[in-house]
């Protein structure tokens, strides 16, 4: 066996733990779930989960653990990250063109090429993502047993029932949508999204 039972069950419970809360990733789920539909918020969920591939690639690498053992790098990762999500909340507050907002008026700014790509941003800029790769991850790995075989299985067992709680919340916050479509509600709907990806911003910069 690759992985023990007891450290399989474990390091899921744990991740499911981590993808219940409240934090950044499940905060711009939410967002683009209420602005856009839960269609939309997919984008975001597939970003963050390509994010968390990535992370268990440089996690057997041993290029993560280079990343942590630079406080200016790591720093810099983690404020760029933050100021982008400000960033984004800011514009859907102000009515300006941003993957958040519900206007016509730039297309392509509301692409889900760009959605997919600012939820990237996100997982990849959290410093709470990168540690927990670097410093738990490794708890559940038997250095007597192939390590990529581990990698693979933890990494399925992160990565599809994080998608299903991500798609759950993104579901859920579809069901207001609706009342962005209508346009008196859509300003106050860009404001929410907005706020929300804001708090998702300093929750980062916090970490």
């Amino acid at each position: 066996m690759v992985i023990s039972w007891q450290n399989w069950a474990l390091f899921t419970a744990t991740e499911a733990a981590l993808s219940l809360s409240p934090g950044p990733a499940v905060m711009m789920v939410v967002a683009y779930g209420i602005a856009k539909g839960w269609r939309h918020s997919l984008y975001v969920t597939l970003g963050i989960l390509t994010g968390n591939a990535i992370y268990f690639v440089l996690s057997a690498t041993g290029i993560g653990s280079l990343i942590i053992a630079s406080p200016r790098l790591f720093l810099g990762i983690k404020y760029i990250g933050a100021a982008y999500l400000v960033y984004l909340g800011l514009s859907a507050i102000l009515g300006k063109p941003s993957p958040l907002t519900l206007s016509r008026l730039d297309e392509k700014a509301q692409s889900n090429t760009r959605i997919f790509i600012s939820a990237l941003m996100l997982q990849l800029t959290n410093p709470k993502t990168l540690l927990m790769f670097i410093a738990v991850l490794p708890q559940f790995i038997d250095p007597a047993e192939p390590i990529a075989g581990q990698m693979l299985l933890l990494a399925a067992s992160s990565i599809i029932p994080e998608f299903f709680i991500l798609l759950g919340y993104g579901v859920l916050a579809g069901k207001a949508s609706h009342l962005a479509m209508q346009e008196r509600y859509s300003l106050i709907t860009e404001r929410i999204a907005g706020t929300l990806v804001i708090t998702a911003g300093v929750l980062v910069a916090m970490i």
